[in-house]
């Protein structure tokens, strides 16, 4: 429950910090390791994010190091979403 608690915060911050004014996300080191923490504590794989896309607010694909591909969203219930692709 806590890493949940700990995802739903993270991301949001991550948005707001990290709005268009700054670099796009597939620049910005600090995103990718933000949306790094964000896939770990979803408990699924990935030891860094190296490329993403940016889909539209908080709606993100992100591939990581080891090849692995996620979508990472926020549903509609405001609750951080990462699945596997």
């Amino acid at each position: 429950m806590r890493q949940r608690i700990s995802a739903l915060v993270l991301f949001p911050i991550a948005t707001m910090v990290l709005g268009p004014a700054r670099l796009p996300a597939a620049e910005d080191p600090a995103f990718s390791k933000d949306l790094t923490a964000t896939i770990a504590l979803q408990g699924m794989p990935c030891d860094k994010v190296v490329s993403t896309k940016r889909n539209g607010d908080s709606d993100y694909i992100a591939t990581c190091q080891n090849g692995s591909r996620y979508h990472v969203f926020v549903d509609p219930n405001g609750r951080v979403v990462v699945q596997k692709l």
